[in-house]
């Protein structure tokens, strides 16, 4: 065991769909903000700033679609498929 397992988080519930939205807009400028860096550092044969860039873009993209099934959009699958 790793220690994180044994004990169950508190969670309050208490964020507002308005929250949420708010998070999902705010990710998806982020996205873009990294999708424009790793296309800079491509540019500039950056390989170390490509592989920041991608890796960020990618992370966002998990978050993206999670909030977007979170708050139930159609055609967002689940997202851990």
């Amino acid at each position: 065991m790793t220690g994180w397992e044994d004990s169950t988080p508190e969670r309050s519930y208490n964020r507002t769909w308005e929250e949420i939205e708010e998070m999902l807009v705010k990710a998806e400028a982020r996205m873009a903000e990294w999708k424009s860096w790793f296309e800079q550092c491509q540019r500039d044969g950056d390989r170390d700033g490509m592989k920041e860039g991608a890796r960020n873009f990618k992370a966002l993209e998990g978050v993206v679609k999670t909030l977007k099934w979170t708050l139930g959009e159609k055609g967002v699958p689940h997202p851990l498929t």
